[in-house]
């Protein structure tokens, strides 16, 4: 490939890259606003749970069928649809809200709409990775995708909180509305994104829609090294869905939604040096050392979280977990991206999303009863825990969802520690082969530079 037309792909996944920023700039805001909206309507860690499992459902049970989509339609169009449908559930939202129609309940239906259209999204644009950058830069793109998710969480929970109080929930999802429009313009107007190079794999694959649902599967468990690292990532998911619904009680209990929305910031802060990091550097070159050091260090600052009410700490704490996010997920996707070949990562890619992602829909059921009838008890006055912890991180029933977010934490530390000592994920880049063609590597020079930038 010559330098013009590397510098054409790179345009075109800078573009997509832009799109994608700003739709989710304006997901900040409606998830923001929903969370929040819904919490303030019934004070329920249950029916927060609910609207987040709704969200979680479709990217199991919708994504190896968005896996096969993404890899029979052309990559953009499969993106262009994902972000309209999408656009249409917050627009739904915004119209029951502004009517005063919109129910706690409504939220449920509304986020698996949304998720069921966003989990063809996700295998659609990072397959497309594949076709537009060389291999050698895989890490500093992965890496500028997590800074994609990582600049909306800077000024999107901030902007939400005040928005919320000034414009609500309504006019809110209207803005979101616009930017998943304004990304499918950009997408029609400036993007194409080549065909794959047909391979072996590829040819195998073929069959009907249930067929090459199931090859990515066997795809996976065939090569040990991704299976396991996959299995890795599903127990720090479901520890991570434990926690993900006690995160708002554990702040609005003790402070206003506006210092959610500061800490929010701040964590964003923390996830945005950490993905420029990872543009810059791209990972060791060993970027399964890379994964798992950072998975544990995210596991530490986890577990300090629930030590104290102090947000001071939390922003602290929220920070460098956040920090190393990027450092992990873009690691991954770029072994991933190398050792499976181009015109099947679709699939494999969705399957690998509906495994690892699959805990999100049990896990945060047992955030509600966990922090109700065991912890908060535990650690209020003259519970069973406080006498000997309360010394430690406080007595009160808050004290009791810090208690769990901690220990939480503390078992993610067990889990990323414990993998280093599995062979098959620890050399993962050894003993699986690279297959992925280099679609640019004449001009990786050029692209490195432009990256770099």
């Amino acid at each position: 490939m010559n330098n013009k037309s590397t510098l054409a792909s790179l345009r075109a996944f800078l573009i997509i890259w832009v799109g994608q920023l700003v739709s989710l700039i304006g997901s900040q805001l409606t998830g923001f606003a929903l969370g929040v909206w819904v919490y303030d309507q019934t004070h329920s860690v249950m029916w927060l749970a609910l609207t987040q499992i709704a969200m979680q459902i479709p990217f199991v049970i919708l994504s190896p069928l968005a896996g096969v989509l993404a890899d029979r339609w052309n990559r953009r169009t499969a993106m262009i649809v994902s972000d309209f449908g999408a656009g249409l559930a917050v627009l739904a939202a915004a119209l029951l809200y502004l009517t005063n129609r919109l129910q706690p309940w409504m939220v449920i239906p509304i986020n698996f709409w949304l998720a069921a259209f966003m989990t063809l999204m996700w295998p659609a644009f990072t397959a497309s990775v594949t076709l537009l950058v060389p291999k050698e830069q895989y890490g500093r793109a992965n890496g500028l995708v997590q800074l994609g998710e990582a600049l909306p969480q800077i000024a999107g929970p901030a902007l939400a909180g005040a928005l919320y109080v000034s414009i609500r929930l309504g006019n809110m999802a209207l803005i979101d509305f616009g930017t998943y429009l304004f990304s499918v313009i950009l997408m029609l107007a400036f993007v194409r994104i080549p065909s794959p190079q047909h391979t072996e794999d590829g040819q195998q694959a073929k069959g009907s829609i249930w067929q090459e649902m199931r090859f990515g599967w066997g795809y996976i468990i065939a090569r040990k090294g991704l299976l396991y690292l996959l299995m890795f990532f599903l127990l720090i998911n479901f520890l991570g869905g434990v926690m993900q619904p006690l995160f708002i009680p554990l702040i609005l209990d003790n402070w206003k939604a506006d210092v959610l929305g500061y800490i929010s910031t701040v964590m964003g802060v923390g996830m945005l040096l950490g993905t420029l990091v990872m543009s810059a550097w791209g990972g060791g070159k060993r970027k399964v050392y890379t994964l798992l050091g950072a998975g544990v260090v995210s596991s530490l600052f986890l577990m300090a979280i629930g030590l104290r009410t102090s947000i001071p700490l939390l922003a602290v704490c929220g920070f460098g977990f956040m920090f190393t996010m990027p450092l992990m997920n873009a690691s991954s996707q770029a072994i991933w991206q190398s050792k499976v070949a181009a015109d099947v990562q679709g699939r494999v890619f969705a399957v690998r999303r509906t495994i690892a992602w699959s805990s999100g829909i049990i896990a945060p059921l047992l955030a509600a009863p966990l922090a109700d009838y065991v912890f908060k008890p535990a650690m209020s006055t003259g519970g069973a825990l406080a006498p000997t912890l309360g010394p430690l991180i406080g007595v009160g029933a808050n004290r009791g969802v810090g208690l769990l977010i901690s220990l939480l934490g503390m078992l993610s530390v067990f889990v990323s520690i414990a993998a280093f000592f599995v062979h098959q994920i620890r050399n993962v880049e050894i003993e699986l082969p690279d297959i992925t063609p280099n679609v640019a590597s004449e001009s990786s020079e050029v692209l490195s530079d432009q990256l770099a930038d």
